[in-house]
């Protein structure tokens, strides 16, 4: 990935993508105060640098029968490399685990799980992650109501500084999108 120095239109382009990644690229130029086709360019650079990893439809849940979802906090017996790797590659074979996080602390990893109903969760907590190996200990917290969602990150709180470098690199061999 390329070290790229955003300016305030990179900006405001992620920002407006991160709100509606389906819009046009000319809603976005007159949004990002540019024409058609140095928008597009930009975003192109954006994607190219990594900063925009792919877009998706937010898809509801439960309008698809998934009305169950839960936070498990799983510990591993062993965490060498290859046990680790173990669980992960069986995370990977389970559709109803939907985000994995690898931690540090007490807990090893925290999965985020959806499921059609408490039987559904039931069943894949005992049938699949508490028999498979390597597990030590697993604590659920099943969602009862989602308060807040933002997708993304808060671009608003990045300062605004010309110059300023947000490639993480402290400036060295980066380029302007």
């Amino acid at each position: 990935m390329k070290n790229v120095k955003l300016d305030n239109v990179d900006l405001k382009i992620l920002q407006q993508l991160q709100k509606n990644g389906r819009m046009t690229n000319v809603d976005l130029a007159r949004e990002a105060g540019l024409s058609a086709p140095p928008c597009l360019r930009r975003v192109r650079a954006l994607e190219k640098a990594g900063y925009i990893r792919g877009y998706h439809a937010d898809i509801a849940p439960d309008k698809l029968g998934f009305g169950m979802s839960v936070f498990i906090h799983v510990e591993l017996v062993n965490h060498s490399e290859n046990d680790i790797n173990g669980f992960l590659k069986l995370v990977e074979g389970w559709p109803q685990v939907r985000e994995c996080y690898l931690l540090t602390g007490e807990t090893d990893f925290l999965l985020k799980v959806v499921t059609e109903d408490w039987d559904a969760f039931q069943k894949f907590l005992t049938g699949s992650l508490t028999t498979a190996p390597n597990v030590h200990r697993v604590k659920s917290a099943p969602v009862m109501k989602r308060m807040k969602y933002e997708p993304g990150v808060p671009i608003e709180l990045i300062e605004n500084s010309e110059g300023m470098n947000r490639s993480g690199n402290g400036g060295r061999n980066s380029k302007t999108v």
